[in-house]
């Protein structure tokens, strides 16, 4: 029988070159890699405020979000709660105390009613930006036979997208910036997710070569604005890229 994620074995994983550290399950549940530090790279060095990480997993975009920015304050939003208890043992680690002050985990589910996000201190209209890199694969489609895994990559159900985006354009102030990477086919789910809530919708393709076809998007929309779509030059991840992506020295500008 497979371990359970409570019994299981968890690596401690430098990122950044060391910047800060992150424990993760060592066979279940999401690892942190390339998503997660393109969605960071989204971050500019100069945001300030508060920030929300959706579907944290044990903090790898809140804590690279948090080195990036040396100002904004993070919240990390995560349901299941072996996950959780991780993401509070990587704040808790010697090596991010530099970071730990600015950040907090909230285990909760977001998709059940704004008072339950309230008194996690999800409070609607408190963030000026709301981060994502959710469960994102087909609902229904071929996924991983371990359950923390599987849950962490594959949408629930076809409404998914669109709820969880309600959940961040509500947690936005106005004016509040949503970030958030996905598929390439989803684009009309998000554009649509975003409807009158989330306007000036940028989508930057993300290649694994030039010459291949986009392998992620890069989303970025502000609360209350009018502004129309807009398609940006893709990101490729050449070796110089890949190379300033793990490093922290990669910024993808969303406009």
């Amino acid at each position: 029988m497979p371990e359970s994620p409570a019994a299981e074995a968890v690596t401690k994983d430098a990122f950044y070159g060391g910047a800060f550290y992150l424990l993760q399950p060592a066979k279940s549940g999401l690892r942190a890699g390339d998503d997660a530090l393109l969605l960071a790279a989204t971050v500019e060095p100069e945001q300030a405020g508060a920030a929300a990480d959706l579907g944290s997993g044990s903090g790898a975009v809140a804590l690279a979000a948090a080195f990036r920015a040396p100002v904004l304050a993070v919240t990390l939003a995560e349901r299941d709660p072996t996950v959780a208890e991780l993401a509070r043992q990587t704040l808790a680690l010697p090596e991010n105390a530099g970071l730990a002050g600015r950040l907090r985990v909230a285990e909760l589910d977001l998709l059940l009613q704004r008072p339950v996000r309230e008194a996690a201190g999800l409070v609607d209209g408190a963030f000026d930006l709301v981060l994502t890199n959710p469960p994102f694969h087909p609902a229904g489609g071929r996924v991983s036979p371990v359950a923390a895994r599987a849950a962490a990559k594959a949408e629930p159900d076809d409404t998914f997208t669109t709820r969880w985006i309600a959940v961040a354009a509500a947690l936005l102030r106005h004016g509040g910036r949503f970030h958030m990477i996905g598929r390439p086919d989803q684009v009309a789910a998000i554009a649509g997710a975003c409807g009158n809530r989330l306007g000036g919708l940028a989508i930057r393709p993300v290649h694994a070569r030039a010459d291949a076809p986009a392998v992620r998007i890069l989303c970025a929309a502000t609360r209350g604005s009018r502004a129309p779509l807009r398609l940006l030059p893709p990101v490729v991840l050449d070796a110089p890229t890949r190379q300033a992506l793990g490093q922290g020295r990669l910024t993808v500008a969303m406009g």
